[in-house]
């Protein structure tokens, strides 16, 4: 849709192994047309961008392989990078100009509803395979600008690293919540007192339970070593709490709320 709305001369084939979400994304005009086929969506395409979960990525390289135009482009739109870079490396023919994409939208947008204005203000990440050619990396660029994002680059170890403290652990600390509240004794009564709060802490964003998993297990040592970060701060906090220690816990609120404010503002900034 964003793509549609910034350009339209060039055509946009979709295919999902989903028939409802294929033809949703056509009524929706996302799509000129949409292929049932893998291989005749991709066939003669000059770019390509695969929109799935981190596990399904290594069999759609492998079964597109031998079908890619010379000197394609190909992206995804993982939030893990490592694996895919590295399957991107085993699978795809050496012509092939992969550029790895992490599009990360702006606040106030969840991605559970599309639109052509979703990524706008956002940052999109890119991470060029060692082999990509100039004008292939200029082309996401111009993807990433299209859409209205801020191209990003960096390496994809750097990526996973950073993705973890601010995606993935955000994630699952909502899900601990979860399991935690919904699991208690007194959960019929805790829900009727449950208010936007306790709503924006479980947000998980995409209600794709598979992507999570994935970015959860490809990300696995960066992921469980914040996990870990964040026990330590919880034992700092729950120490204040147990021992009342109104200064500390104070001092540390305040922080807290300044440093969060100073981030907002640096975001709008554009910092």
């Amino acid at each position: 849709l964003a793509l549609r709305k910034a350009q339209d001369d060039y055509e946009i084939i979709g295919h999902d192994r989903d028939s409802a979400k294929a033809r949703a994304a056509s009524k929706a005009g996302a799509v000129h047309k949409t292929e049932w086929n893998l291989i005749s969506t991709v066939d003669d395409a000059d770019a390509i961008i695969l929109a799935l979960p981190a596990s399904a990525i290594r069999d759609t390289m492998q079964a597109i392989a031998q079908d890619l135009e010379k000197g394609v482009v190909i992206s995804d739109t993982a939030n893990v990078k490592g694996p895919v870079m590295q399957w991107a490396k085993e699978l795809l023919p050496p012509d092939a100009n992969f550029i790895g994409g992490d599009p990360i939208l702006p606040g106030g947008q969840t991605g559970l509803e599309p639109s052509a204005g979703m990524f706008e203000g956002g940052i999109y990440c890119l991470i060029p395979s060692v082999t990509a050619e100039p004008g292939a990396v200029e082309f996401m660029t111009s993807v990433a600008e299209m859409v209205g994002a801020q191209p990003f680059f960096l390496d994809a170890a750097e990526h996973d690293g950073l993705i973890a403290a601010v995606e993935q652990l955000s994630s699952a600390v909502a899900l601990a919540l979860l399991r935690t509240t919904q699991a208690s004794s007194s959960w019929k009564e805790m829900r009727k007192v449950a208010g936007a709060a306790y709503e924006r802490a479980i947000s998980l964003g995409t209600e794709d339970a598979t992507a999570h998993r994935d970015a959860f297990l490809t990300n696995a040592d960066n992921v469980a070593r914040w996990i870990d970060a964040l026990i330590e701060s919880l034992q700092e906090v729950r120490a204040w709490v147990a021992d009342g220690s109104e200064v500390e816990l104070g001092e540390a609120l305040r922080e807290a709320i300044d440093a969060r404010a100073r981030w907002l503002g640096e975001r709008e900034r554009k910092q």
